[in-house]
């Protein structure tokens, strides 16, 4: 089968991990089927909307910040390495997601927005934290 567009589509839509393009302002332009089944919002919801719908209050002000300076650099500080961050779902409810994020730039160079793939790893997550938290809280016994 040739590259074709079709072809792009079928990729975005079949992958597991959810696929989010914003353009330079932060506005949701693709959203896969993945998005939906992680976040809550149908694409026809996160269509045209802020990222703001998926990033909980107290981090969008970081965001913004490394959104901004990564759109005006050209590059992002974390050159595609996933990172841990919190996500927003629909419903309100929070969950950890590992993020890699990338620009995507027009033929010219032009950075024309950003482009992230996320999954859930709130289970995970939790379970490290736990037994972290389990594993400081059985140090040494002292004689009594």
């Amino acid at each position: 089968m040739s590259d074709t567009p079709q072809l792009a589509e079928w990729i975005i839509e079949g992958v597991s991990d959810a696929l989010i393009y914003a353009d330079r302002e932060g506005r949701i332009v693709r959203w896969n089927e993945a998005s939906s089944r992680l976040f809550g919002f149908t694409a026809a919801e996160a269509l045209g909307q802020s990222l703001d719908i998926i990033i909980p209050e107290h981090l969008r002000e970081a965001h913004w910040r490394g959104f901004d300076a990564a759109i005006a650099r050209g590059a992002t500080r974390l050159n595609g390495r996933p990172t841990l961050t919190r996500g927003l779902r629909k419903d309100g409810a929070r969950l950890y997601v590992e993020m890699t994020f990338a620009l995507v730039k027009d033929p010219s160079g032009a950075v024309m927005g950003s482009v992230a793939m996320a999954r859930d790893v709130t289970e995970r997550t939790e379970k490290e934290r736990a037994a972290r938290r389990a594993a400081e809280g059985a140090g040494p016994r002292q004689a009594g």
